[in-house]
């Protein structure tokens, strides 16, 4: 095991005791929780040892890590005292940590706007990109669970499916238009996750009688996309994440965007505090803030349209 993985498997482990699951700490380090299974699992073979169980309450260390787990404690948080404080990183350098999908979906086909004003600029985002993942604490996180984060903008969940679909509404019952339709859904990432979708949209605005829970799942929103645009069905998601898409004709709304369910959280940023004083991470959260309004314009004045049309 070479070093690098040793400190990587290490991390995962001392992170996996302290966050208690393998999802909370995939969200940290902007992975999946195979990838952390399998840091954990790498070093277990390594040392031909059991590190983790799993418990009610978590995930808890065996008696044989236990021993060492104050020492391992100890080591990473004074590793990430030392990465603070020295910044372990090229003066150029942006790392990022943030939900998936949005990094996908709304970051990378915006992102290039800022690239082209500011070169010299790299990125590792969620572990990947112009320079390699580092241990620590990234410069800017973005997702949805501290209340403390700076917001950034909320979404409305709204139906979207493939142009050809379109169609299949118009020939369909007046009333009833989405019964019998095929139907695209969302898994909830963890048990306290909220999640709404096509049965909280049903109960709220009708539409459909039967099996409003029927269809695929999909675990995360960019593949549920590929999905849509290939006509597969219909799916109800964030329309920030699909603002390009509908702008190209790729994806369409089939009801109006006053037939939405509010996100129950908003995007919110959280920037490193030592990382606030560097001016290539000023510039890029200004430009962030700035793409984040635009957005947040974008999704109010595609309300505010809708609403026009149904009052006219």
């Amino acid at each position: 095991m070479s070093v690098t993985t040793h400190l990587k498997s290490l991390q995962a482990l001392e992170m996996a005791i302290r966050e208690g699951s393998l999802k909370a700490v995939a969200d940290r380090l902007g992975i999946t929780p195979a990838a952390v299974g399998q840091r954990v699992r790498s070093l277990e073979d390594y040392l031909g040892t059991d590190l983790l169980l799993r418990g009610r309450s978590g995930l808890k260390p065996t008696a044989e890590l236990e021993h060492s787990l104050k020492d391992l404690h100890m080591a990473f948080a004074a590793l990430v005292r030392v990465t603070e404080s020295l910044d372990f990183q090229r003066v150029s350098e942006i790392h990022i940590v943030a939900d998936p999908d949005w990094a996908e979906l709304w970051l990378a086909p915006r992102i290039d706007g800022f690239r082209e004003e500011h070169p010299h600029i790299q990125f590792c985002i969620n572990g990947a990109g112009d320079v390699p993942v580092r241990l620590g604490t990234p410069d800017i996180r973005i997702g949805f669970s501290d209340a403390q984060d700076e917001p950034l903008f909320s979404d409305l969940l709204v139906p979207v499916t493939g142009p050809d679909n379109v169609r299949r509404i118009a020939d369909w019952d007046p009333v009833m238009q989405m019964e019998g339709l095929p139907l695209l859904h969302l898994q909830a990432q963890r048990d306290d996750d909220d999640c709404p979708g096509w049965v909280e949209w049903f109960q709220t605005f009708g539409h459909r009688k039967t099996g409003p829970d029927r269809g695929v799942h999909y675990k995360h929103t960019r593949l549920a996309l590929e999905a849509v645009r290939e006509n597969v069905g219909f799916l109800v998601c964030g329309l920030s994440l699909v603002l390009r898409d509908y702008e190209s004709g790729s994806i369409v709304i089939p009801f109006p965007v006053s037939q939405h369910l509010k996100a129950p959280h908003p995007y919110r940023l959280k920037v490193r505090p030592d990382s606030e004083k560097r001016p290539q991470v000023q510039r890029f959260v200004a430009w962030l803030r700035n793409a984040a309004g635009d957005t947040r314009r974008q999704i109010e004045e595609l309300a505010a349209q809708s609403d026009t049309d149904q009052t006219g």
